[in-house]
């Protein structure tokens, strides 16, 4: 028979998903530590709380292994307690409950303080930006607003985390202040869609207001925009990015298709002709900026046809930064009505092909700054190279640049500058100028 340890208790927050996610450990962690916890991130410990995804299949698959990893640990005796929160809570409790019931308790994605009060903790409503960032200490993120109002046919995120809710401007200032004092340089702006920050507030798109009490902010060298939505771009943010140098030129705009057709039956409010003269107008606008977009390949109805638009599009188009994901069949989604009726192999191979795609227009691209200096933010180091990224990088995503550390000494979380020496598909390779 096992005993319950007698040590004090460990617990270990464990992060799956996007950015989003990473944002809400920091926020359960802050809150723990305020009450006095023992808190690690993905370490050891023996109360364990797993933050899950439950955006598309294979992050489905993820955190239901990751639970299961759990319970056997539990089973074993090497962990005490183990605790679900996250979207997959919030979208399959009940599920979840029948299938794991040894898991102690689920909790949804609004219900943090119920979740800490089961952990021993108070939820203290004080705590304005008070996080334990789990990211290089150079950057963090700082999510803007919470849910989505938008109706994409593909997408379970209004279900798993409500209607949109802007926060207040002067609460992310105190935030960005926080971080900028624990060494925080880059602040990299995130939620379901950025470009509706403020209507629920402010009764106006409000994001450049935002943006221009941000800037104020001391030691903040570089804010990064995330998951910007094409209808109803506020176009006052690109005359910010124009007139701030903190505001790197870099846009995240996820387009998903290009093909009318399909943008319809996804309910994207827009057409090719409508997202084309909008990218034209952004390049117009800010020639300097870097525009990264996601595209879904594989959805229901997608012709062969459709899938030359895309290609052609993307070819034509010269994306800077480009992800691509095969079409994920979600239920309780406006697009589960319609049959999943392009082949899994289909999916991958289409996707493959974009990518074949982008990654010959990167390395075009990337030759065409050989020779050219860039500022740089070094985030880590991995074998003989420093880890760096420039303006028109995001961390985990887009391109590095890799500088020799057998024969220079630079300091993580610090700003250098670099020139570009050679150059692949995804890296630079640089050395230090003074």
């Amino acid at each position: 028979m096992r005993t319950k340890s007698l040590k004090k208790n460990k617990i270990n927050v464990v992060t799956l998903g996007c950015s989003k996610n990473v944002y809400d450990s920091e926020v359960l962690m802050g809150q723990l530590k305020a009450n006095g916890k023992e808190v690690v991130h993905e370490q050891e410990g023996n109360v364990v709380v797993i933050n899950t995804c439950g955006f598309i299949n294979n992050a489905k698959e993820e955190s239901v292994n990751t639970i299961l990893h759990y319970m056997q640990k539990k089973e074993d005796g090497e962990v005490d307690k183990v605790f679900v929160t996250g979207c997959l809570s919030e979208r399959y409790k009940p599920d979840l409950e029948k299938e794991i019931p040894n898991v102690d308790q689920y909790f949804g994605t609004t219900e943090l303080p119920g979740l800490l009060k089961a952990l021993g903790a108070d939820y203290k409503h004080e705590l304005i930006g008070e996080r334990l960032t789990t990211t290089p200490k150079n950057y963090a993120y700082l999510k803007i607003a919470e849910g989505c109002d938008r109706p994409c046919s593909f997408c379970a995120i209004p279900l798993m985390r409500g209607k949109h809710k802007s926060t207040p401007i002067e609460d992310l200032v105190i935030e960005a202040e926080k971080l900028a004092a624990n060494g925080v340089k880059e602040l990299i702006l995130i939620a379901q869609d950025l470009t509706y920050y403020g209507l629920d507030l402010y009764k106006k798109r409000n994001l450049a207001e935002l943006l221009e009490n941000l800037v104020k902010v001391e030691g903040i060298e570089w804010i990064r925009l995330h998951y910007a939505f094409p209808t109803g771009f506020p176009m006052d943010v690109l005359d910010v990015m124009n007139r701030e140098p903190k505001i790197c030129n870099y846009l995240d705009i996820p387009l998903q298709h290009i093909s009318d057709k399909i943008l319809k039956s996804m309910r994207r409010g827009t057409t090719q002709e409508k997202t084309t003269k909008l990218l034209k107008e952004f390049r117009a606008a800010v020639p300097e900026m870097t525009i990264r977009t996601t595209l879904i390949v594989g959805y229901p109805g997608e012709t062969e046809e459709d899938f030359e638009t895309l290609k052609q599009w993307v070819t034509d188009m010269r994306f800077e930064r480009l992800g691509c994901f095969t079409y994920s069949h979600e239920e309780n989604t406006h697009a589960y009505n319609l049959e999943d009726d392009v082949p899994e192999d289909v999916k991958q191979d289409r996707a493959n092909q974009i990518m074949e795609i982008q990654s010959q227009i990167s390395w075009e691209l990337n030759q065409e700054k050989i020779g050219q200096t860039f500022k740089v933010v070094i985030d880590r180091k991995e074998g003989n190279y420093f880890v760096g990224r420039t303006e028109f990088d995001s961390p985990d995503v887009d391109n590095e640049v890799l500088i020799d550390a057998t024969t220079t000494y630079l300091k993580t979380g610090d700003f250098y500058n670099v020139k570009v020496t050679e150059a692949e598909d995804f890296d630079l390779y640089a050395q230090v100028v003074e």
